[in-house]
């Protein structure tokens, strides 16, 4: 299993245990991913880190001084 981790701008869109699509976009030098329809966004990944898979789970929803977070585990 993978775990990553996405930032969301507001809560309510989803829920622990969904199981969202995954887009992968491309930087000049790396990839990032957006969750579902552009319900929270990951960092950049190098080429060696880029994601296999086409959807994940959401594991865990939280709240932080820096904004809400969305841990998405893959079957990797």
């Amino acid at each position: 299993m993978r775990q990553m981790e996405f930032k969301m701008e507001r809560t309510g869109l989803l829920e622990v245990g969904d199981v969202l699509p995954v887009t992968e976009s491309k930087l000049p030098t790396s990839y990032y991913y957006t969750l579902g329809k552009s319900y929270a966004m990951s960092a950049n990944f190098s080429f060696r880190e880029r994601l296999k898979s086409e959807e994940g789970r959401v594991t865990d929803i939280k709240e932080t001084p820096k904004g809400y977070f969305v841990t998405v585990e893959f079957d990797e």
